[in-house]
């Protein structure tokens, strides 16, 4: 018995089939010059970058493009199959998962295989910094780090060795996003597309990268950055009822620490905040509208009109009624 198990479980074993897992970027032969089609280009950083070429491309066994050379970047991904690249004097093979880069005037000889025809993934592209080029400013949205991670990325490419190496960010994965996104056509197409062509590039670039290449992002200090939410919290909430524990819930801090920080950033307290806060915006009511004071107290926090009136008067010295005259209100 146990001889004839053996001998079922062998036969068992050789009859095992290998299954073929789906090719996932078949669904981009169904138009192969969609993305060639698009006139994309745009800026990153000090450079410009204009799409060439972006497509699959599919070989027939033992197919050769000679030797040539081009003076942009030309990027390389194997998705399937096997084959051979040629660069200067030196050989190397190619098989699914690699990828390489014929930068600006690298000569390069590609073969398909005779009996595992090759895919090729291919992004060529211009990049070139722009003349004149906006400097990043002070206004705190101008995107500097934007413009030096265009630039290490840019360095990082010029230098990659025109060698094959693992794909080992997954920047193929950007090609199928891009395909779909051309099917799609949403809400965002363009903006799209230039992500996924910058995200190719990092990606790329990142293989041949050191782990401290990277530009740091600059750190908040944090007492400001809460100090700051509050704040806003307070503006927009002011016609509500404001406690100190809940603006503390909101920017995650316990209402002891949120109070210490209103003290060494706002050189005051949290209640005092609130109120001033209040009494800016009735001081603005009471001089462009003619609306009742005790209205204009119950809008803006004051659940008893009546304790507007000595706060009021704590703060400028008069009541609202003789500061809107004062004043010329309505």
């Amino acid at each position: 018995m146990n001889a004839v198990r053996t001998g079922d479980y062998r036969h068992d074993s050789t009859e095992r089939k290998t299954v073929s897992l789906p090719f996932p970027f078949a669904r981009m032969e169904r138009k192969k010059d969609a993305l060639d089609r698009l006139d994309l280009r745009f800026r990153w950083g000090r450079f410009g970058v204009r799409v060439l070429h972006c497509h699959l491309a599919s070989f027939a066994p033992g197919h050769v493009i000679a030797s040539h050379k081009h003076s942009e970047f030309e990027f390389h991904f194997i998705p399937k199959g096997k084959g051979r690249v040629v660069i200067g004097d030196n050989a190397y093979d190619l098989r699914e998962g690699l990828f390489y880069l014929t930068g600006p005037d690298v000569v390069h000889e590609q073969h398909s295989d005779k009996n595992d025809p090759m895919h090729e993934l291919c992004l060529h592209c211009e990049i070139k910094p722009l003349d004149g080029g906006k400097a990043a400013g002070d206004s705190g949205w101008d995107d500097a780090l934007e413009e030096r991670e265009a630039e290490e990325c840019v360095r990082l490419l010029q230098k990659m060795p025109a060698v094959p190496t693992l794909d080992r960010y997954q920047a193929m994965a950007c090609f199928l996003e891009a395909y779909r996104a051309w099917e799609e056509q949403s809400v965002g197409f363009y903006t799209t597309m230039k992500q996924l062509v910058i995200q190719i590039l990092l990606r790329a670039a990142r293989v041949h990268a050191s782990p401290k290449s990277g530009v740091p992002i600059p750190e908040r200090d944090m007492n400001d950055h809460r100090f700051r939410l509050a704040a806003q919290f307070i503006e927009d909430n002011e016609s509500r009822p404001i406690t100190l524990e809940d603006v503390a819930e909101r920017v995650h801090v316990s209402p002891r620490q949120l109070q210490r920080i209103f003290k060494s950033e706002g050189r005051t307290t949290f209640r005092d905040w609130v109120e001033h806060v209040r009494l800016q915006r009735i001081c603005a009511e009471l001089l462009q509208t003619d609306r009742p004071i005790e209205e204009i107290a119950l809008e803006h926090g004051y659940a008893n009109p009546n304790y507007l009136y000595p706060v009021f008067k704590h703060k400028f010295g008069i009541t609202p009624t003789a500061y809107r005259r004062m004043h010329g209100g309505r």
